[in-house]
């Protein structure tokens, strides 16, 4: 009995231990895709943010299993945080991690979908899990209007509600895609080489146009609403292609989860996927 006693005290010990040191939302899987859409209600897509690096063998499982991802569903929105020594290595990736790794390194590959629900290891064995967070009906939905102008980007982020909402942050990325650089790569996929000479690097983070956890929408967040953010700023000096921009803009609660997200290439105007 007091082996058991033991046992089950060190179980909840190393229990309360994972839990101060990492910080895991479980997936509370709930596949949308057969239901009917709701008048008013907005399309939803899932969020992938992908913590990685050219210098990371494994990494490359978390990229294929982005792209099994996207072979099933339209709705997703991936975003690549580069980290360590990389060229493409995101210098604010710090409150990002203090967010889902509090209190440990962050140990390569790591992903996170709707940035704060572990996706489980294997993720390609687990594509289901990302889609099942996608959608055709959420209380909130995005649009974004973009222009490069003598150098200049503007953006336009409008968030339009169909329901009420409080405590919701905003957070807009800027990212490059068609970065060629060498992968390091320990894993079966993409053939197997050891390192990709030509690895296209999609969706890579260079700038956070808020605050990287969000910045508070002030403005009224409630059924009808909408609220448009304004950016203007010149193109970052760590952008190789400025015709490559894109963007990504999301909306969490006060639990750091992501309500709905959506991405943009430059240059395009889009409206809101709301069902009629």
């Amino acid at each position: 009995m007091k082996k058991i006693q033991f046992l089950t005290l060190f179980i909840v010990a190393i229990l309360f231990s994972s839990c101060n040191d990492t910080v895991v939302i479980e997936n509370n899987s709930n596949n949308n895709n057969n239901e009917e859409p709701i008048s008013g209600q907005f399309k939803k897509r899932v969020l992938i943010e992908d913590y990685t690096g050219t210098w990371c063998g494994n990494c490359t499982r978390v990229a294929y299993a982005i792209e099994q991802v996207k072979e099933e569903t339209d709705n997703v929105v991936s975003v690549a945080i580069h980290n360590g020594n990389d060229p493409y290595h995101f210098e604010g990736i710090d409150p990002l991690k203090n967010l889902i790794s509090p209190n440990n390194a962050l140990a390569l590959p790591v992903s996170r979908l709707n940035r704060v629900v572990v996706w489980t290891f294997p993720e390609t064995s687990n594509i289901q899990q990302a889609v099942d967070l996608t959608g055709k009906n959420t209380g909130l939905g995005l649009a974004m209007n973009s222009s490069l102008v003598d150098n200049v980007v503007n953006l336009d982020v409008n968030v339009k509600f169909a329901q009420d909402y409080s405590d919701l942050k905003l957070v807009v990325y800027l990212l490059e895609d068609g970065l060629v650089y060498e992968q390091t790569n320990y894993t079966i996929y993409y053939d197997g080489e050891d390192h990709i000479a030509d690895f296209v690097h999609n969706h890579v983070l260079r700038v956070s146009m808020t605050d990287i956890l969000g910045e508070n929408i002030t403005d009224a967040t409630t059924l009808g609403s909408t609220v448009t953010k304004s950016f203007s700023i010149p193109v970052p000096s760590n952008i190789e292609n400025a015709s490559n921009i894109s963007f990504v803009a999301f909306v969490v609660g006060s639990d750091n989860k992501t309500i709905n997200s959506r991405a943009s290439h430059i240059n395009e105007n889009q409206e809101f996927e709301q069902n009629p």
